[in-house]
């Protein structure tokens, strides 16, 4: 069965199916007392072996060698810290009696996120873009993103509690920053380690997501959090993500194609800049947001996760077989 045939039945990614599991038990047995407070510094050192995985993976010299299409880069980044924020600009003006805050609060975070490296990387290559560019361009969106996202949050959703302190400034550093720059340092010594267990280590990816939706949701439902979720909310999120994902994958098809850009740059314009990172998503805001709050925030990004892989999947399939 070829690429695109296999793509076209996709229905719903394992770690998607495995998150849904994770909010089910976190319903029938979350996590309370001393245990969570225990869980709470276990998530905490997963997210720091989580970015010090991504800095020991990230190759310089490849980075040095894709920065050369700078243009691509541009326009991809672009799309992901400028025209997504912008379009998100609007749900803060949201009445509180229409949404959730804390969703409405996600809702703008699911701009502010950086994108996703494997399934960019996997739908450019399936589609027939250029796999070089969409993977230093997603790799460079997932390092900017734990700069750039935090600073847009401190910007844009101080009302949250992801406002700017220096406790916060310092937890970004210290969680986020600092074991990523030891990835990069310890690179030469883990770097032919992480080449050979690239499988072994997006499953660690995955099992720390896992980890910070068991918390996060166990928390929300325990402190009762969960009640501040309606159908409303719901309707609001899909209303709002599927047609902003939608008008996405339109503009930065056209546009890249009015810029003069080839079509294999034009497939990896469209694919890594339309996507949202729920592997770096989650654990940025569970380092930014309070904890009771995370849950809820995080719905929305899940949401456009999902519509972002299935669409994405016929999208590829679809390119695919016109090249074939």
């Amino acid at each position: 069965m070829s690429q695109a045939a296999s793509l076209a039945g996709v229905k719903i990614d394992r770690l998607t199916l495995t998150i849904l599991g994770t909010i089910v038990l976190a319903v029938v047995l979350p996590i309370r007392g001393q245990a969570a407070e225990f869980y709470s510094w276990f998530t905490v050192a997963a997210v720091f072996v989580l970015f010090f995985g991504y800095g020991a993976r990230l190759s310089t010299e490849e980075t040095i060698a894709g920065v050369k299409h700078w243009r691509l880069h541009l326009t991809i980044l672009a799309c992901t810290f400028v025209l997504f924020p912008l379009l998100g600009l609007p749900m803060l003006l949201l009445p509180d009696g229409l949404v959730s805050p804390p969703v409405a609060a996600g809702l703008v975070y699911l701009c502010l996120a950086p994108s996703t490296v494997q399934s960019s990387i996997n739908m450019t290559s399936v589609a027939g873009g250029n796999v070089p560019a969409a993977m230093i361009s997603a790799t460079a969106s997932n390092v900017l993103g734990v700069v750039l996202t935090p600073m847009l949050v401190f910007a844009l959703l101080p009302a949250t509690g992801g406002g700017f302190s220096w406790e916060i400034a310092t937890d970004v550093f210290v969680k986020l920053l600092l074991p990523f720059l030891a990835g990069q340092l310890a690179r030469p010594v883990l770097g032919e380690f992480t080449a050979a267990h690239r499988r072994q280590l997006k499953l660690l990816d995955q099992a720390v997501i896992v980890l910070i939706v068991y918390g996060a949701f166990s928390e929300m439902f325990a402190s009762g959090m969960w009640r501040q979720l309606d159908w409303r909310d719901l309707l609001v999120t899909l209303s709002f993500t599927l047609p902003l994902l939608a008008f996405m994958l339109w503009f930065t098809w056209t546009v890249s194609g009015r810029l003069g850009f080839p079509r294999a740059d034009r497939i990896a314009i469209m694919f890594c800049g339309t996507k949202k990172s729920l592997v770096t998503g989650v654990p940025i805001a569970a380092v930014l947001f309070p904890s009771a709050t995370v849950g809820l925030l995080v719905v929305p990004l899940m949401i456009y996760h999902q519509a972002q892989i299935l669409t994405s999947s016929v999208i590829a399939a679809r390119l695919a077989a016109a090249e074939a």
